[in-house]
Formats: structure tokens, sequence, C-alpha cells
């Protein structure tokens, strides 16, 4: 996949002549919503294992070509360049990734071994559908790179039959789905909520569901009650008992521990109750996980970075909400915040117990901004349709890997929208690789963003339920 952005002028067929692909494809990966409407500054990905290089100064031919893995003869071939030498900075040169003409008597799992890729990315890059037919003649094309495996949680707190298209359209990209949540009483039992469906549903599309708990709610904060509940034995106890029997009625095969707010002389009662929970449970053959708050450092507080990464299967850190929605407005999840919190999370916790968190929703705050004036939240094919609306021109701020606009609306009342695009996804997945994570977590399920499911299958593979 490319990512482009939109320029002043540009339009959609001159794009997709560019780069040699069909506007339908893009449209259709993109979920545009009107191709004849594009605003400056919008990211769009192209569908193509081909590259667009702008040649730098002191470049030549032979350099780009060892770059990509290809030759000077192809490259001459595929931009009809008549003087090879006569390559200026700034101009554009088309790369096409390395094609493969099947033979008589050639597999596809033949093919892939001797390119060093797996079969699902060489089935995938192609899209060839069962049965997975091959013919001597037909083209394939040879993807560049090989794509780590990553395990992918999302939580989702749509719930009862409105959960069921959303894990439907997501399903093949997620191994964990976390309805959200059951919250904690005074008396260890536990708040209901109707996850049966989505439950089944992830069932049905091979997703492991994973029941989560919290001591929170919009009204509450929950650190009294998670107090009376990390230093109290029997009230554990019980509550440790109800998981169990919600657990086995569901049919949850895991388990995420999401306690917020909870003061910092809880920290030592909070590991223990953590070390009681995979006690009770791992013997019942299920997993433990947690949730921890995002920060840089040893901090005197309740999270205790070491102790989860020791005590449970795997943590989620909840790298976002920087952007808070009674807050000043600024970029939700900023990869440079994120990356000071994965610099000190990789020296406690083990890199296959890490699971990054991503947020996958834009908001919108009046200006100038008052505080605790709650903004807007809604998702990022919104913001777009937002900026289009306005006629916004969407900018990108490179420390936090953001895209961000602002706009007047029809009351004269200034706006400024942060949210995720193809090229903060982007930021977000090579982090994930640079720091060599377990996983992604999204938060949370039901705010469309078409471009990033389709940026995670490229670049990574999806651990599923099968394989494990």
């Amino acid at each position: 996949m490319v990512i482009h952005t939109i320029n002043p002028g540009e339009t959609l067929w001159q794009i997709a002549t560019s780069y040699r692909v069909p506007m339908a494809k893009i449209i259709e990966i993109n979920k545009l919503p009107d191709p004849n409407k594009l605003v400056v500054g919008q990211s769009i990905v192209i569908p193509t294992e081909d590259f667009v290089h702008i040649i730098k100064p002191g470049e030549t031919l032979w350099k780009i070509a060892q770059n990509y893995g290809t030759s000077v003869q192809t490259i001459v071939q595929a931009n009809q360049i008549s003087d090879p030498a006569n390559i200026f900075p700034g101009g554009r040169l088309y790369i096409p990734a390395p094609r493969y003409y099947v033979r008589p008597g050639d597999t596809l799992w033949q093919i892939a071994q001797n390119y060093g890729i797996s079969l699902q990315t060489l089935i995938s890059v192609n899209d060839i559908k069962p049965p997975y037919v091959i013919y001597p003649g037909m083209m394939l094309i040879i993807p560049r790179k090989e794509k780590p495996a990553v395990d992918v949680n999302a939580y989702i707190y749509k719930l009862g039959d409105e959960a069921i298209p959303i894990v439907k359209e997501v399903g093949e990209y997620i191994t964990y789905l976390t309805p959200s949540a059951y919250v904690i009483k005074e008396d260890g039992s536990l708040q209901q909520i109707e996850d049966s469906q989505a439950i089944e549903t992830s069932l049905e599309e091979n997703v492991v569901p994973m029941m989560s708990i919290t001591n929170f709610t919009a009204t509450d904060p929950g650190s009294d009650l998670a107090h009376d509940v990390l230093n109290n034995q029997e009230l554990q106890e019980k509550l440790i008992t109800n998981i169990l029997t919600t657990m086995k009625e569901k049919g949850y095969q895991g388990l995420n521990v999401n306690l917020e707010n909870v003061l910092p002389e809880d920290r030592e009662p909070y590991n223990q109750f953590l070390q009681l929970v995979v006690d009770r449970l791992h013997p019942e053959g299920y997993f433990v996980s947690s949730a921890l708050v995002p920060k840089v450092g040893p901090k005197n507080d309740a999270y205790d970075y070491e102790a989860h990464g020791r005590i449970a299967d795997f943590v989620i850190l909840m790298t976002y909400e920087w952007g808070y929605r009674l807050g000043p407005p600024q970029a939700i999840s900023p990869i440079d915040q994120i990356k000071r919190v994965l610099d000190y999370a990789v020296t406690v916790i083990p890199r296959d117990k890490i699971y990054f968190g991503f947020q996958i929703y834009a908001r919108d705050w009046l200006l100038p901004h008052v505080q605790g004036q709650e903004a807007e939240t809604f998702s990022s094919q919104e913001a777009i349709l937002r900026a289009i609306k306005y006629g916004a021109d969407i900018k990108y701020d490179n420390i936090t890997q953001s895209p961000y606009y602002r706009y007047r609306d029809e009351q004269g009342r200034m706006h400024e929208v942060w949210f995720e695009d193809a090229r903060s996804a982007q930021a977000k997945f090579d982090t994930v690789k640079d720091y060599n994570l377990k996983g992604i977590s999204y938060w949370v399920l039901g705010y469309p963003f078409p471009q990033n499911w389709v940026l995670l299958e490229d670049n990574f593979t999806v651990t599923k339920q099968t394989e494990e």
C-alpha cells in the first residue's frame, strides 16, 4: 500500500492514473463518500505493491534500483526513460513490485517458498479466492516484505444486536473481542451487560471473546470502590467467583482487568488482587490481561508496570486520551508521548506481553476552549466529511504524527478537530514494529475507519485462534 496526501488541484483520476490503479479500487478501499470531493491534506490509501519514488539530489537509477531490490532496466521500461543518466531531483519514478508468471506444475506454496514469503501473504496480495487455483501464464505480484505476526484486541461498547454488524465487519482483523464492560458492584457482584450477541458473533468470526471488568462509570471514577474491593479478601473471593460464573455461562475465554483511578496507596493490594485472579483463573484454562494507564517512569502510583508484566499473560497500555473530551484540543494519541511511555514500559515489561493502545475516533472542540466544555466525539470518516463540508484544509503535525484542521460553523464559531488518518495509523504500526511489541488494542469499535484495517492487514499477519 502507498499513502498519498491530496495536493491543491488534484483529482482522483489524476492520482489513479499516476499510480496506475483503477479509481474504483481507490474509492472502495478508502470508502470515499464522493470521489469528486477531496480535501487538501487528506490522505488516501493506494492499493498497490508498487511504489512511486521521488528522486533525491545525488541519486542514480542504479542506487534507486538497489534500494528497491529491482533492476535499472525494469525502472527504465516502466517509466519509458530515454536517457537513464539524465534524471532530476523531484522527479517521480514508478517502481513496480516484482512479478512472477506461473509455469506449468507451479503451486502457490512453492512460489511463496521460493520468494521467502508466507503463503497467506501471497494469496492476500493477489486477492486469490478459494479454491486458490492458479494456471500457467497467470501473473502474480510478489510482495516486497514479509509481515510480522501480531495479536489484535478490540474493545466494543455498542452491544446487543448493534454489535453484530460491527464485529462481522472487522472480525477477520482481530484476535480478541472485549465487550466493555462488567462494572464491579460494592458487594462483589457484577452489573450485567448485553454481550451475548457480541460473543456469539466473535466466535463465528474465529475471534476470542475476552471478558472485561472495571470499577468506574461515567458518573463515578470508582476510586473508593476499588479501594474497598482491593482491601477486602472476602469481597475479592466473591468477585472472582462471580467472574468465573459469568465466563462459563457466556463462553468467555479470558479476562481483562481494567481498574482505573486506583489510589496510590492501593498499589500493592492491586498487585495482590491481580495475582489472586491469575491463580484462580489459570487452573480453569483462562488467560488474564490487565489494562494500564500510560506513564513515563516508575511513578509511585497504583499501576505497577513491572508487577503487571510479571503476573498477567499480557498488558494493554491505554496510550490514548491525551486529547481528553473535557480538556483542551490536542492530538488524542500523540506518537511522541506514546513513545515516551513505551521507552519506559519495555524496560520492565517483556515486549511479547505489551499491547499498543490505539484509539480510532475523532474529536471536535469549540474555540476558544473553556475548561470542562465537552468535545464532540465521532469517527475519522465523519472528520473527513466535516472538512469537506466546511472547506477546511487538513494539516499534519509531524511531532504528534496526527492530522487536524480548523473550521468556522454556521453560527460563526471556530472549531478544532483532531483525528486519525492513514498517515497516523501507519506511524503507529511502524512504532509497534520498531518496539517489537506483541499486539495492538483498539479503543473502540463502532467508529468507522476503513483505512486503518486495510493498513493493518498490509503491515501485519493477524494471529487467529486456530493459529495459536
